[in-house]
C-alpha cells in the first residue's frame, strides 16, 4: 500500500500567498463555468418529420442540459435550453449547424437569454403538441 507523501519531502513549499492565488484562480474559472443560463430558441427550415426533436433531446441530454423541444404549427421547432453557459453555447451551435441527419436548417433564432440561479426543468423533454 502506498503511503501518502508529504509535500515538503517532495520539495514543494506552500505559502499563504500561493494558496490564496490558486483559490482565486480556481474560483474565477469555476464561476465562469458554473453560471447557469436559460435561452429560448426557434429553428427554421426542414426540421419537422426528420427526427429533429429526438436528436435535439439526445444532444441536450448528452451535454447535461435541461429544457424542452416541440414542433410548432408554422413548421418550425422551438424550445428552451438551460444549463452551464458553455454547454448552452455548444448546444446553440449544434442547433444552428447540425440538427438531425436529414434536417436542413435555414435559420436559428435565440432570444430571452438570462442568468438563472437554479434549473427550472429536471431533464430535457419532447413536448407533444
Amino acid at each position: 500500500m502506498c503511503e501518502p507523501r508529504n509535500p515538503a519531502n517532495l520539495g514543494i513549499q506552500f505559502t499563504a500567498f500561493n494558496i490564496s492565488n490558486l483559490q482565486r484562480s480556481y474560483s474565477s474559472v469555476m464561476s465562469d463555468q458554473e453560471d447557469l443560463i436559460s435561452v429560448d430558441y426557434e429553428i427554421f427550415g426542414r426540421v419537422q418529420g426528420v427526427f429533429f426533436r429526438k436528436y435535439t433531446q439526445a444532444e441536450g441530454t448528452n451535454l447535461g442540459l435541461a429544457g424542452w423541444v416541440q414542433n410548432t404549427k408554422s413548421g418550425t421547432v422551438q424550445g428552451q435550453l438551460q444549463g452551464p453557459s458553455m454547454k448552452v453555447k455548444q448546444m446553440q451551435e449544434w442547433l444552428k449547424t447540425t440538427g438531425s441527419p436529414k434536417s436542413q436548417i435555414t435559420k436559428a433564432e435565440f432570444k430571452n437569454e438570462r442568468k438563472i440561479d437554479t434549473l427550472e426543468h429536471t431533464n430535457f423533454k419532447i413536448v407533444r403538441t
